[in-house]
């Protein structure tokens, strides 16, 4: 968690990569293509805690077919700016047992935590899983995932809004943006 007003700093230095109307569109869009692959499947649709939030929240009013709704919490970030180990935090109530299940997250970034998420549910026996995420960092890097939905790409850089948290801060905003430096999230 950060000072009020240091949250407030963060985002009068922050340059805007996706304005909140892009972000609208692009949510809209996202929910199309979702539309038409699993229409017919019933899917249990899984928002990642605490990021996944906005970006799941926006897109269910979206679509247009019977699902069923849980969460699941697991981060490598918690208030760091940096990923570390796995904390699994709250599995999903609902069995994925041979279910098509569509997990929705804000951002891949290094794709190891949603790459987990994947395994996780396909050893619990779910039939599919597929991947929709607000946001796909363009860092160059080989990721052991690729999401399946990808509403925007982001530069790899220290994003946060739509979701995304500068120091425990900023999930709540409509639009991306990026640090011109990565934050100092400690006094």
């Amino acid at each position: 968690m950060t000072t009020t007003q240091k949250a407030r700093d963060f985002l009068a230095q922050a340059e805007l990569i996706h304005s909140a109307e892009t972000v609208a569109t692009a949510v809209k869009r996202v929910a199309n293509e979702i539309t038409e692959v699993l229409q017919e499947a019933n899917p249990v649709l899984l928002c990642v805690m605490s990021g996944g939030v906005p970006f799941a929240g926006h897109l269910m009013t979206l679509l247009q077919f019977p699902l069923d709704f849980d969460y699941l919490h697991v981060t490598r970030y918690g208030q760091d700016t940096s990923g570390g180990a796995l904390s699994w935090r709250a599995a999903p109530w609902i069995s994925v047992k041979g279910r098509t299940v569509l997990v929705v997250d804000d951002i891949l970034d290094e794709g190891v935590t949603l790459a987990a998420v994947r395994d996780r549910l396909l050893q619990q026996g779910a039939a599919r899983v597929l991947m929709a995420v607000a946001a796909d960092k363009e860092n160059g890097k080989a990721k052991p995932i690729a999401a399946d939905f990808v509403a925007l790409t982001v530069p790899d850089r220290f994003v946060f809004g739509f979701g995304m948290d500068a120091c425990g801060a900023w999930r709540n905003l409509p639009a991306i943006y990026a640090m011109k430096e990565e934050p100092q999230c400690s006094a």
